[in-house]
């Protein structure tokens, strides 16, 4: 089962500024109401993804309009009727533009891919955290998760892109081919194999960067776990991966319907890479839960996670205080006043049966004097503890305020109740 071969994740998640606490509804639910109640910070979060994708936009803007440039210089429109002197031949020329300048400018595409990874790293840190913590961010927390994630999301990111690069080639070369009149079979047949292929690692390149964002492990386990995790959940990945990616689907529509290109340029302007890396992250942290024990903690325990050491001491001291205080409205005892070892994780002592000798007496009698030695030193371990020096101290207040006499002069008895009162 996925559960015994992904057990090398559990007790490494990647959670180094907050602590993980318990989901109080089911897994979409919260994350729907995660989006809807904070949803400017999921726009904050993609305008400052969107900036480190700049780069990439600028790669493609940059191919198009030096391609159309040329467009506008060579003679592909020219009529030989009425032209002279009379234009060479143009059969492939455009395609052969398009191919020597696409191998050019695509292969910027892995600069791209280097500046957007310390976006991309920084934006999927931040809404793990949000859906872990139900609404914790902060700009430093942004930056913070593009230095312990950069390494894991740039590894994904340049593979998926190599592939592109190899697709956006195979594509441009295939259409040089057969506008030179090869035949059609293997230019195509290698255009289809290509973007399959294509298609194919960036479902694996999604799952590594998921492990990668949430697990802090080695590179073979990062590798392995997110093959095992892919093939445990095959059907739920394909689904899932198709509603992330609602707003690439907008602009893809957009190219014959212009109305839909206006609705996914804004799409993503606001929110949309924040929603496909929301939607995906909460599909694999579902999956991860489902397979990985999580390291779920009180809200309590979240709490004090963020406290300093020194902030910990003095909570810890004000809370030995307040048991002493309480202890004090008891009554005074030794009991309560001095520190009494816990039972379990004692030393046994064996029981004697029917028949017995001298050598089990012996035994016995070993046993007892361990456990006396035993509650001897951790009373003398444990005597300085603040709920027992309070306790003690509170007592001794009390005694030194309440009169010890009486009104005709006698030694009167203190009691709790005396005690008590001022």
């Amino acid at each position: 089962m996925a559960e015994s071969k992904v057990a090398s994740l559990e007790g490494h998640e990647l959670a180094d500024d907050y602590v993980r606490t318990h989901i109080p509804k089911g897994r979409w639910a919260d994350t729907w109401d995660l989006f809807k109640s904070n949803f400017v910070k999921f726009v904050i979060i993609n305008a400052f993804t969107l900036l480190f994708f700049i780069p990439g936009v600028l790669v493609i803007y940059f191919k198009d309009a030096v391609i159309s440039q040329m467009g506008a210089a060579y003679p592909f429109s020219s009529n030989p009727l009425f032209t002279y002197p009379l234009t060479p031949s143009m059969q492939g020329v455009e395609e052969s533009v398009y191919f020597s300048w696409g191998v050019r400018f695509y292969a910027l595409l892995f600069i791209a891919g280097l500046i957007a990874s310390i976006g991309l790293a920084g934006a999927c840190y931040s809404v793990k955290k949000l859906i872990n913590t139900h609404g914790q961010f902060s700009i430093k927390g942004y930056f913070h998760g593009v230095k312990v994630c950069f390494f894991n999301v740039l590894l994904p990111v340049e593979v998926f892109i190599l592939f592109v690069y190899a697709s956006l080639v195979i594509s441009d070369w295939s259409a040089l081919a057969i506008a030179n009149g090869a035949s059609k079979g293997g230019p195509i047949t290698a255009k289809v194999f290509i973007i399959i292929a294509a298609v194919i690692v960036g479902v694996v390149c999604s799952w590594i960067l998921a492990v990668g964002v949430s697990y802090k492990v080695k590179f073979k386990y990062l590798i392995k776990n997110s093959f095992i995790l892919l093939f445990g959940t095959i059907i739920q990945t394909v689904f899932m991966l198709g509603f992330s990616l609602i707003p690439v689907w907008f602009l893809l529509i957009g190219q014959s319907v212009g109305l839909f290109k206006i609705i996914g340029y804004a799409i993503f302007l606001f929110f949309g890479f924040s929603f496909i890396i929301l939607c995906w992250l909460a599909f694999t942290q579902w999956a991860f839960d489902t397979y990985i024990t999580p390291a779920i903690k009180s809200e309590e325990e979240a709490r004090k996670a963020t406290l300093t050491p020194k902030q910990l001491a003095a909570e810890k001291e004000a809370d030995e205080k307040a048991i002493a205080r309480e202890l004090l409205a008891a009554g005074r005892s030794e009991l309560v006043g001095i520190p009494m070892r816990p039972i379990d994780g004692g030393t046994e002592v064996k029981e004697v049966g029917v028949a017995y000798g001298r050598a089990d007496i012996k035994r016995v009698s070993e046993d007892s004097q361990k456990i006396k030695s035993a509650v001897d030193g951790y009373i003398e371990e444990h005597k300085g503890d603040t709920r027992y020096v309070e306790y003690e101290r509170l007592f001794a207040e009390r005694e030194k305020a309440i009169s010890t006499t009486d009104k005709k002069g006698k030694k009167k008895k203190l009691s709790q109740n005396n005690l008590l009162s001022k």
